[in-house]
């Protein structure tokens, strides 16, 4: 009974002693993030120097190189590019919106094409028809909307706490309207602006065709001007006037970018982490992935910087593509299932914004759910509070299918701010907090040094 009682004493003191180095470990991370740190000025030279990066552009292809030469700036184990197909879309001329009203009134409108819209092929009008929801267009007559401009005026609900639900709520009047209304004979579809605010910034996104309906141009119009829009709607017939000049290209070559610290007791052991290098092309793609780009180079190179040496390698990607195809997602999949001594233990990403980070989700079985959980008491003085059970990102979901049981995480700023800048042109480097993207640096660097000390092959 004694032995036992000592036992129970000597793994308690044990416990306490390794929580306490925990503790030690992730205050010299936030104080080096916070005092020392290199996120800002990096952030900086992406949106600025770069500028927008869309897959296929100059801009991308430069982010491919400047992101590669600051790796190798930091000394990591390995740095090189995967190569992937990435499709090549560009948006032309500025666009060009006006509605007319039948006293032959004119307004200018704010007006974006969306991501992968053919062009209007020349200025094209017509009468206006109005619809509260992609549900209400399908159950629209076809003689209702043949040769009409189709208006998809649905808000986001600004009743969701969690902004990221409203988004989901109305996201497919974005990626689906243009085929609904195309069925029903459309000569275009135009939607309000996937965005909280009232304000005059459109907000771009793919959209989808489907191989057997007619392509249709489609825009997006900002959210003050589909109220506008809609007021008049009310008060009799409209039409709507734009011009929009987008086309795609053939694929082009472009990379993911990685680099990695190998790991000292298993280097086939792979955590995988990262955000996307591309963006959308109106603003600087700051918060959407710029921030998460920063987060996880950051990461990476304050754990170096700490001499810290991981057990398992821990390999940063930033992925090309996720906007408008994914491919560097899935490329990155494919490519590391073919590598046949790795075991992939765990990924991570960063794409919800540079905003003050909240916590962690984690997508995959119970016990790892549980081991999340377990690290929220280290972080209750930096005001995480979020250790559960939700979605891991767009860029390592394919990881799913590849290594089967993987857990994925994703963290979580807060996110009430964050459809203010979503793919509109006001997601610019201004628009972001230093320390609060610091404390996402902070935060993705401590979690990864959790996970890399409890994780041993799942």
């Amino acid at each position: 009974m004694k032995h036992i009682l000592f036992s129970l004493i000597l793994f308690s003191a044990l416990s306490i002693s390794a929580q306490n180095e925990d503790s030690i470990f992730i205050r010299k991370v936030y104080n080096m993030a916070l005092s020392n740190g290199e996120s800002y000025e990096n952030l900086r030279e992406l949106c600025k120097d770069i500028g927008a990066r869309v897959s296929g552009s100059a801009e991308a292809e430069m982010a491919v190189i400047w992101a590669k030469n600051k790796l190798e700036s930091y000394g990591f184990d390995k740095v090189y590019l995967q190569e992937i197909k990435v499709p090549h879309w560009e948006r032309g001329t500025k666009e060009a919106g006006w509605i007319i009203e039948q006293d032959g009134t004119i307004s200018s409108v704010h007006l974006l094409a969306l991501g992968g819209s053919i062009g209007t092929n020349g200025r094209i009008q017509s009468e206006v028809i109005s619809f509260s929801s992609l549900e209400e267009l399908k159950k629209a007559k076809k003689s209702d909307v043949e040769g009409k401009i189709v208006f998809i005026n649905q808000r986001m609900n600004e009743k969701q706490i969690q902004t990221f639900k409203a988004y989901g709520g109305c996201y497919s009047i974005r990626g689906y309207g243009a085929v609904e209304a195309s069925k029903l004979g459309a000569k275009a579809v135009i939607i309000r602006s996937l965005g909280l605010p009232i304000d005059k910034h459109p907000h771009t996104g793919s959209m989808d065709y489907e191989e057997d309906v007619t392509k249709i141009p489609a825009a997006a119009i900002s959210t003050q001007d589909a109220d506008i829009l809609a007021e008049k709607i009310k008060t009799g017939s409209v039409e709507f006037s734009f011009e929009m000049d987008c086309r795609e290209y053939p694929d082009v070559i472009s990379y993911n970018v990685i680099a990695e610290i190998t790991g000292t007791e298993n280097p086939n052991n792979i955590i995988t982490f990262g955000g996307h290098l591309d963006s959308w092309d109106t603003g600087e793609g700051a918060h959407d992935d710029g921030a998460g780009v920063i987060h996880t180079m950051e990461a990476l190179r304050i754990l170096k910087e700490m001499n810290y040496q991981p057990k398992n390698t821990l390999r940063l990607v930033l992925f090309m593509n996720e906007e408008n195809g994914n491919r560097g997602g899935k490329g990155y999949a494919e490519w590391a299932k073919s590598q046949k001594n790795e075991k992939h233990i765990l990924a991570l990403e960063s794409d919800r914004g540079g905003f003050a980070p909240r916590g962690f989700n984690l997508d995959g079985e119970e016990k790892y759910i549980q081991l999340l959980a377990s690290f929220a008491p280290l972080f209750k003085e930096y005001d995480l509070h979020i250790f559960e059970k939700g979605y891991g990102g767009v860029d390592i979901s394919p990881l799913k299918n590849t290594f089967e049981g993987i857990p994925l995480v994703g963290l979580v700023p807060d996110s009430q701010r964050y459809f203010d800048f979503h793919h509109a042109p006001s997601d610019v480097f201004e628009n972001v907090n230093k320390r609060e993207l610091e404390l996402g640096c902070a935060a993705i660097a401590s979690i990864l040094y959790l996970f890399d000390m409890n994780l041993m092959g799942g």
